[in-house]
């Protein structure tokens, strides 16, 4: 926690001069006990964005691209996601899922604040995708709350290509936790995951304002490899 104060308290000043941050609704989050913070995904940078604009520690368990080496650019933002406490895990092929959703139930049994994207991967258009059941699964096997997240302006920062960040405006809403009380207990039942990510993923949607698409992005993403 030290650590991350320290880090935090030189990044969150400089991210704040260069990229103006527009925050709403932050007193949803809670001060302490554990809490999912559920957000939609733009840019390989969200997670600095809202581990600035969040008041407590937030720690994000992500696949390990989103930690990007490629450019000077990246690396920079990198090392500014490592400093502030942010994990991340192998999802390649042979690797579980599950594991990396039993070390995220660690981390909210210790209290935690935790991050996660539930559309898996970035959005290829800004558009919405649906959301995979993982996030339900956690927030209903902890009981933790989920306090849904919308970002908006950081796909301009570094769109796809480019190697110098841009100078843009950022938002971020927050709403209050999504009900999820109908479906508590059911997290072995597909039928119950799947409704309490629509639940939240809906919230979502209300604060960004973004079009919805009942498509998972990774296969969207395929296809555009593919083409």
């Amino acid at each position: 926690m030290e650590l991350y104060a320290a880090a935090k308290s030189v990044i969150a000043p400089t991210a704040r001069a260069i990229w103006p941050l527009r925050e709403e609704g932050l007193h949803h989050i809670p001060a302490h006990g554990p809490v999912i913070l559920a957000s939609n995904h733009l840019s390989n940078i969200d997670p600095l964005f809202i581990g600035v604009a969040v008041p407590r520690q937030v720690t994000f368990i992500a696949k390990r691209e989103l930690f990007a080496e490629g450019n000077a650019a990246q690396r920079t933002f990198t090392r500014a996601l490592r400093a502030i406490g942010q994990l991340s895990v192998d999802r390649t092929p042979g690797q579980s899922s599950q594991e990396a959703m039993e070390q995220s139930l660690k981390f909210l049994g210790n209290g935690a604040a935790f991050g996660i994207f539930p559309e898996g991967t970035r959005s290829p258009d800004g558009r919405l995708y649906r959301g995979q059941t993982g996030m339900a699964w956690l927030a209903l096997a902890s009981g933790a709350p989920v306090v849904p997240l919308a970002l908006a302006g950081t796909d301009r920062i570094m769109p796809h290509g480019s190697r110098v960040p841009a100078l843009r405006r950022i938002g971020i809403r927050v709403g209050p936790p999504v009900d999820l009380s109908p479906w508590l207990g059911d997290e072995g039942k597909a039928r119950a995951r799947r409704a309490a990510t629509d639940a939240v993923m809906a919230a979502i949607q209300r604060l960004s304002g973004q079009r919805s698409v009942p498509r998972y992005a990774a296969s969207v993403k395929a296809e555009l490899g593919k083409g």
